[in-house]
């Protein structure tokens, strides 16, 4: 990987979104790296529900594939945060693909 110093112009690559409430939370760092991304994703190519709130489709294999993780490691991340409450999965009819909403932590969240 070629690298640089930072200067104050230098431009930031492409990054992924974390809210500091997050590293506070009881879950992995895989779960944590997953918020991230799925927060990326819903900012990218989220689609609007009947109630006008995002939510994404995302198959455990193509997480799995963004993440480098086993597609069972990225189903117990996605347990993790679904019991930590920062995202919530709806699940479709057998054979479909879940709806993954993501959930945004309260400021004061964080001092709790």
């Amino acid at each position: 990987m070629n690298c640089e110093f930072m200067i104050a112009s230098t431009p930031l690559p492409p990054c992924m979104p974390l809210p500091k409430a997050m590293l506070r939370l009881p879950v992995s760092n895989t779960a944590k790296v997953m918020y991230a991304r799925l927060l990326e994703e819903i900012l990218t190519r989220g689609t609007e529900d009947s109630n006008g709130i995002l939510f994404i489709r995302f198959p455990v294999m193509e997480i799995a594939a963004a993440l480098s993780r086993s597609p069972q490691t990225c189903k117990r991340s996605l347990n993790e945060l679904e019991q930590a409450g920062m995202i919530m999965r709806v699940r479709q009819g057998i054979g479909e693909v879940s709806h993954i909403y993501i959930l945004l932590p309260k400021e004061d969240a964080a001092h709790e």
